[in-house]
């Protein structure tokens, strides 16, 4: 059993050439920069068993390329699922449609017994 422990939202989008994958890409790095996970820096150890889900809305799921999504995650055990949603913009006579894609960063840690606890300890 794990838990989720934060949980991050972003969106991003293409407006030229109506790529799904970049603007799923443009997504997951704007969840990003408002992550920071201090956490993981307090215990090495933790780099190994954090699961970290992203789920993507697009309109076109097939589009994203899961690998390039998962590169761009610095740690943890990656899981993607891209489903349908985000949006296309209609586009006004003799333009192109906007992509917009919507993203969600969830990280987790196993459960432990007593919970986590951050230890501070004075440099010599």
């Amino acid at each position: 059993m794990s838990r989720r422990f934060i949980i991050e939202m972003g969106s991003g989008s293409d407006l030229h050439g109506q790529d799904h994958g970049k603007a799923a890409l443009r997504a997951v790095q704007s969840a990003l920069q408002g992550a920071s996970l201090t956490l993981i820096g307090l215990d090495p150890g933790l780099r190994d068993v954090l699961r970290v889900k992203v789920t993507l809305g697009v309109q076109n799921p097939d589009a994203v390329d899961r690998a390039a999504i998962a590169a761009c995650l610095p740690v943890g055990q990656v899981e993607i699922e891209v489903v349908e949603g985000g949006l296309d913009v209609t586009p006004q006579p003799g333009g192109e449609p906007i992509v917009v894609a919507s993203a969600a960063i969830e990280a987790f840690l196993p459960d432990t017994p007593g919970g986590y606890r951050a230890v501070w300890t004075t440099p010599v």
